[in-house]
Formats: structure tokens, C-alpha cells, sequence
């Protein structure tokens, strides 16, 4: 891994979750330790003057923030958690506002999708019913899906077909930008389920990123009131964006894909689908979140820059 991939560049607004994460001291000396050498907690809890407890927990935040991973090997006694950091820098920045201008978006509803495949458990709701039958991929097909305000599924995929706009632009595109409200899917939630989501843009595979769990300890902000509280609640905003340097999530870069291999400028429209591969590692289903779920007020964004 070059050293340009183990930066960091955390935008104070976007990613909110991940500032939190550094905004204590503990977990600064943490990281600050790390970035020396591998240690285990007990180690960390040594030199820090601090109970293993106490560690442990700030390690279970600053990992699910993704600013270092854990391994667990062999011991002379039982097995140790070795902990070490995941980016060298870490770099607090605000993002540019571009003009008007500058991009080009266009906010797809989630139902509106022009392919499908999905496998059970699995559904659509809109902000006020249940479309069809629950765990029946044929509901999939049901005309009120354009409705749908959160939709599931275990193994399978969602694909749209956005405009492309850019084609009646003469400036080429530097970046490409799909942001959606995202999550594992599980019965009954749980939020350590972890599940492989990938994206897909004109039929090329940019990446994947890890889904960490799937939310119900509280309902969405947008979750209507008659959505049991036993249902998944709301995901995270996820950022994907491509440019000529790779493809990012949230300003990490996940693979080496770039801009060129889409070939926007060869069609009328983008292709952009989500899906939870058959084979993959975390094989744990994915909840798309839109318009009256969960925490975010949009659908599935995607933006052209030039």
C-alpha cells in the first residue's frame, strides 16, 4: 500500500462519525501508539495508565470508524488482539463547495429501479404501507415500487438507470459521485452483521465496502411511526466516488478503478447498481434507504463533476 493510500482526508461534514472517533484524547494517545509500533490492549492499557476496559472500548469505536483494525493471533497463553492503525495521516479538511455550476446531479427514487434480482428475506415498504408480500421477490415487480421509501434484501442487486446529463456538456468529467443510506439486513437487526455491499457503474465493479451492521436501536429520523421497531431503522451515507486517481468510499481508497474504464461518454445513460454478491465474504443482505426512512432526506444521488 503506497503512502498516498494511507491518507486520510476527513471532511469535518461528511464524515462526521469518523471526527467524533479522534475527538478524545484517549483515543488520540491510542493512535499516536499505534502509529509506532503493533500493540496488544494489555500493552496499550500499560503504557497509558489505563484500565483494559477502558480500552477496549475506545478500540471498538475508533475500529468501527475504520481508523485501525484488530487481528487476533496466538498467545503463550490463549490469544492476544494485536491492534494497529489504518492510515498514517489522518488530515481534517473542509470540501470545496463547488458552484452550481461545477456538477451536475440528479436524485433517483429508490424504487425506481430497472433490474432487480433478490433473494429472502426481502421487501419494499412506502412511508405508509408494506408494497406486495414480504420475503416474495415477485413484490419486486409490484408497479407501487416507485413509491418505495426502503427496500431489502439477503443476496441480489438494484440497478438504475440515470441520465447522462454530461453527454450536452463539451467539459469532460473528473469525478463521479454516488451517495445512498445503506446497511446490512438481518431479521431482527444487529448491528455487528456484517455484509459486503458492492457498486457497480456501467456494468464495471468499482469496489465494495463493508457494511458494518444493521441498525435498530432506535428509529430513523424519517422512520414512520407504524414501521415496527423491530425492523431496521435506518444505515449510513455512504459516498462512493471515482475519479482518475481510483475509487473511493468517504475519501478512502477501496480500488484501483478509475473514471476512464466507465466509458460515460459512450452512453446515454449511467448504470449504477448495488448488490450483495452470492460468494461474497460477508454475505449479509442490504437495506437501501430513501425518501421518509431512516436518518437522510434523499434517495440515491449520483453527480457528474467537471
Amino acid at each position: 500500500m503506497s503512502h498516498e493510500d494511507r491518507v486520510l482526508v476527513v471532511d469535518p461534514v461528511a464524515d462526521i462519525e469518523k471526527l467524533k472517533a479522534i475527538a478524545s484524547e484517549p483515543r488520540v494517545q491510542i493512535i499516536a501508539l499505534l502509529r509506532k509500533r503493533v500493540r496488544n490492549i494489555n500493552e496499550i492499557a500499560e503504557d497509558l495508565n489505563l484500565p483494559q476496559s477502558t480500552i477496549a472500548s475506545h478500540i471498538a469505536i475508533l475500529e468501527k470508524a475504520g481508523l485501525l483494525r484488530t487481528e487476533t493471533v496466538k498467545a503463550k497463553k490463549g490469544n492476544q488482539k494485536l491492534c494497529r492503525p489504518t492510515f498514517e495521516e489522518i488530515i481534517v479538511q473542509f470540501a470545496p463547495e463547488p458552484t452550481v455550476a461545477d456538477f451536475l446531479e440528479v436524485e433517483m427514487p429508490i424504487g425506481l429501479f430497472t433490474d432487480y434480482q433478490a433473494s429472502a428475506p426481502c421487501g419494499l415498504c412506502s412511508p405508509d404501507a408494506i408494497i406486495g408480500f414480504l420475503d416474495t421477490p415477485e413484490s419486486f415487480l409490484n408497479p407501487n415500487r416507485m413509491k418505495a421509501g426502503l427496500l431489502w434484501f439477503g443476496t441480489g442487486f438494484v440497478e438504475y438507470k440515470f441520465p447522462n446529463n454530461a453527454l450536452y456538456d463539451n467539459r469532460p468529467i473528473k469525478r463521479i459521485e454516488i451517495s445512498a443510506e445503506l446497511s446490512s439486513e438481518t431479521p431482527g437487526t444487529n448491528p455487528n452483521w456484517l455484509s459486503d455491499i458492492t457498486l457497480w457503474i456501467n456494468g464495471i465493479e468499482t469496489g465494495t465496502w463493508i457494511s458494518p451492521g444493521d441498525f435498530g436501536d432506535r428509529r430513523g429520523k424519517y422512520t414512520p411511526e407504524w414501521w415496527k421497531l423491530e425492523g431496521s431503522q435506518y444505515g449510513l451515507l455512504k459516498n462512493w466516488g471515482i475519479t482518475e486517481q481510483g475509487t473511493f468510499v468517504d475519501g478512502v481508497k477501496i480500488s484501483p478503478v478509475t473514471i476512464g474504464e466507465l466509458s460515460l461518454a459512450s452512453h446515454h445513460s449511467i448504470r449504477v447498481k448495488f448488490g450483495v454478491k452470492e460468494d461474497a465474504d460477508h454475505c449479509g443482505g442490504m437495506n437501501v434507504f430513501g425518501r421518509g426512512y431512516g436518518n437522510y432526506p434523499q434517495d440515491i444521488v449520483l453527480r457528474l463533476y467537471f
